[in-house]
């Protein structure tokens, strides 16, 4: 071969292999952009497993996009106050929130089913109805029109009934009994003669302590416990029947995420979904040895008698026929959970119940 000729032939493409290579970095760059968010949590950073959530999404967006995608999560009250949160997001003050649903019942009771609605589902059926049945699609419908879009990025397991001053045992002890508690679970509180307050979790603590409150529900043993409630009310109840299974959302600012690029929207659905979960097994493996320790600590533990349980039970299906008959976007979810839990425990009632209370007798009786 004429060395000349291939020399030159060599030098040829090299130049194309520089060509293609200066063509594609900014075809890369196109599809990986820079984008940084801001997100507002409505908890403290002390409350480590439920604000971790908001952590757990930041850190695993950066590692799917290389970086590209980052978001900063800030605690209640750096960027605005934590009941604020979706304000912030519907008008682009932060690009994402992570926070309850049911904190902004004040706007439209629709929020409510987003977190829990009292009498709703437990844990492991407020996954499946977001994930597998309607429940993303239906409550999205709604988010839209506050200008927002979510996902389900945390759970707490089934709830505590809450910390109060001095022993419930009749529907007559909870009357003139000035609780902190959220969403709807305030309205049927009120049906029975509670006064509920809309307090954020940092400013639970002082209220009680300053007797501006009675009672108090936040979460469970592990973060109340963080908090310090038991040291300023005696009496911890159970269950907490408002909140089975409460989804804690990702909100984020519609047109912000339309104009995502679709694998950062993959990543970031993704990171969402792995809070979710990662939430809820730390709270099941975190809260055992709280309860254990608020106990040891004075903490005295009470079920709610029967005689409350129902008769907050029928004002909850009032309340809900009641905003039903006004509310067509409640009406149309709220329906579709019913629906939706309604064959979901005729199923659990054969499978898990009948499996957890043989299972709970053999842990009673020492076999475990």
């Amino acid at each position: 071969m004429d060395r000349r000729s291939f020399f030159k032939k060599a030098g040829t493409a090299g130049a194309g292999a520089v060509a293609a290579t200066a063509l594609a970095a900014p075809a890369i760059a196109q599809e990986n952009p820079k984008i940084a968010w801001r997100m507002t949590s409505s908890f403290p950073k002390s409350l480590d497993t439920i604000y971790g959530g908001a952590e757990d999404i930041a850190k695993h967006v950066a590692a799917a996009t290389d970086g590209n995608f980052t978001i900063q999560p800030f605690a209640a009250g750096e960027v605005v106050p934590g009941l604020q949160a979706v304000d912030a997001v519907a008008a682009g003050t932060v690009e994402a929130a992570h926070t309850t649903s049911y904190y902004f019942v004040g706007k439209d009771p629709t929020y409510a089913i987003g977190t829990a609605i009292p009498f709703g589902l437990n844990s492991r059926l407020t996954n499946a109805w977001f994930n597998d049945g309607n429940g993303n699609k239906l409550m999205n419908e709604f988010y839209a029109t506050q200008g927002m879009y979510a996902l389900p990025a945390g759970n707490t397991g089934a709830q505590m009934g809450g910390w109060f001053r001095k022993e419930i045992n009749t529907l007559d002890d909870l009357k003139g009994v000035k609780m902190r508690i959220a969403g709807l679970a305030g309205r049927v509180m009120e049906k029975v003669g509670v006064v509920p307050q809309q307090i954020a979790g940092g400013d639970i603590y002082p209220a009680l302590e300053k007797g501006t409150i009675d009672a108090a529900e936040f979460v469970g043993p592990y973060d109340d416990l963080k908090l310090g409630f038991h040291k300023v009310a005696k009496y911890y109840y159970y269950p907490g029947w408002w909140e089975g299974g409460p989804t804690v959302h990702a909100f984020f600012n519609l047109d912000k995420w339309s104009n995502l690029p679709k694998h950062y929207q993959a990543a970031l659905t993704d990171a969402c979904a792995f809070a979710n979960t990662n939430m809820l097994a730390k709270y099941d493996t975190k809260n055992p040895t709280a309860l254990k320790q608020l106990v040891a600590e004075g903490a005295t533990l009470r079920p709610f008698s029967q005689e409350i349980m129902e008769a907050c039970f029928q004002a909850a299906m009032g309340i809900y026929g009641e905003i039903s008959a006004n509310n067509q976007y409640f009406k149309k979810i709220y329906d579709d959970q019913t629906a939706f839990k309604r064959d979901a425990y005729l199923w659990m009632q054969l499978s898990e119940y009948t499996f957890d209370t043989f299972m709970m007798i053999q842990q009673r009786a020492g076999k475990l």
